[in-house]
Parts: C-alpha cells; structure tokens; sequence
C-alpha cells in the first residue's frame, strides 16, 4: 500500500471503533510505525512488521478497548466521588507499547504507566515518548510481580491493561493488585478465552474482583491483513482490597494458580 491508502486505512479502522483521529494523530501513529519497524531490524519487538500488520494488528487492536474505558469512566467517577484529574491506566507487559501508547495518542489526557521486565524494549518505549512528544508517561522497568508490591503502584490505577499471552488466572494475579477499588482491569484475549474463564473465577475474587463482561471485539479491516481477526475484552473490576499476599514471588503465579 501507498502512504495515503496506509493513511485511509488508519482513519478507516479507527472510525469503525468510534475513533475520529485528527491529523496530528495519525502522524504520530505512522511514526510510530516507522520508528518500530525501524528498530525491529536491531532487535525483536515484534513478529508484526509489515504496515498493514502494524496498523490492524496492533494500532487497532489496541485502541478497539478505547469505548470500553471510556464507558465506564464515569462509574470510576462515582466511586471516587471526583472529577478532577485524568484517568490513570498502567500498561503491564506493554512490550512495544500495545495496547498503551495508541491508547495515550488518541487520548492525550491519560496518566500512562508503562511496565515491562525488560529494559532494552523500554529503552525503544523511551525513543517513542520523545519522539511523539508524549506527557505524563512513567516508564518502569520491573516484573510484574514487584511492581504489585510497589507501594508507588499499588492500587493506584483506574485502569489496568494487558495483551500479555499467559493465561487469565495468572494475569490476574500479575495486574490486579496495580488496580484501586472502583477501577478495572482490561485483559485483551483470543477468541479462546472462555475457556480460562471457569479456572479464574475463583482466583478473580481471591484478589478482590469480579468479572464484570466479556466483550467481543471484531477487529476493523482486519480482512485486509489476509483473516478476520475477533479478540474479547475481560473486564474484571475491583470490588474489594486485593490480599496483602499477593502477588506472590516471580513465577508462583503460573506454577501454582490460586484455587
């Protein structure tokens, strides 16, 4: 594709998810585009380099859970009892930045925290909030599971994100803890994932939370990239202090789930 049917296809598939980029916008998401496949040829960000691929796969991949958090923000609102600040969401295993940093381009009043455990990928993250000009983004290099325990983190979010590929119990138990009574966690899933639904259940309210929705999510233009792409939102709100306990030390989340 040319630069302006990369173009349309950016404002296309943003669209059909009730996102209305303005100019300014889509040139910063095509400089994302250059700027990660730019540094993939140094280093392994991501499987996903060709520009349709990044634009579907990735952009609106990540901004297709958008209308989900801003549909409940006002519920945040309520439980908080205050309007006066932006929304606060923490990114955990953000990678190359999905779904975090489209999710800051197309809402620039967000209060972004990005966590990965490994720090030459936010070495990358770093280049990309300079280049775009981002604020009030915190970049922090940790596992999970110390970043839980962090007093900074914990319970601090209204918003808790994750494309991370472990399955839900465990991500639970990773994202939880970063999230304040009243807020979510949003965990972005194949179409597969009522299958992990039952073995969460429990883990879900140990840590203080209860599944609120699965929403399915046809991704936009997704045809063009050669198949129809369907991912589910897991909305799981925090109800309840997660437990004092958790998490538990690096790798105990997946070695032994709670039950």
């Amino acid at each position: 594709m040319g630069e302006n049917e990369l173009n349309e296809l950016l404002y296309l598939s943003a669209s059909k998810l009730g996102v209305e980029l303005n100019k300014e916008q889509a040139e910063m998401f095509m400089k994302y585009k250059f700027l990660i496949q730019q540094w993939n040829e140094k280093m392994n960000l991501t499987a996903i380099t060709d520009d349709t691929g990044i634009i579907i796969k990735h952009f609106a991949d990540s901004m297709s859970i958008l209308p989900i958090m801003l549909e409940r923000e006002e519920d945040i609102r309520d439980w908080e009892g205050s309007d006066e600040r932006g929304l606060s969401v923490i990114d955990v295993g953000t990678g190359a930045g999905f779904p975090g940093i489209p999710l800051k381009i197309v809402c620039p009043g967000l209060n972004l925290t990005l966590l990965d455990s490994l720090n030459k990928r936010l070495v990358f993250i770093e280049d990309v909030v300079k280049e775009l000009g981002l604020k009030n983004v915190n970049i922090i290099h940790s596992r999970a599971e110390d970043g839980g325990r962090d007093t900074k983190l914990r319970d601090k979010f209204d918003f808790c994100v994750s494309r991370a590929v472990a399955r839900l119990n465990v991500l639970c138990e990773l994202c939880m803890p970063f999230v304040k009574e009243g807020g979510y966690f949003i965990s972005l899933k194949g179409p597969d994932v009522y299958s992990e639904l039952n073995e969460a259940e429990i883990t879900v309210e140990t840590l203080g939370g209860q599944i609120e929705d699965v929403v399915e999510l046809d991704i936009p233009e997704s045809e063009k990239t050669g198949e129809k792409i369907r991912h589910c939102a897991v909305i799981i709100r925090k109800v309840e202090p997660t437990p004092k306990a958790y998490p538990r030390k690096a790798g105990m989340a997946a070695k032994k789930p709670i039950k």
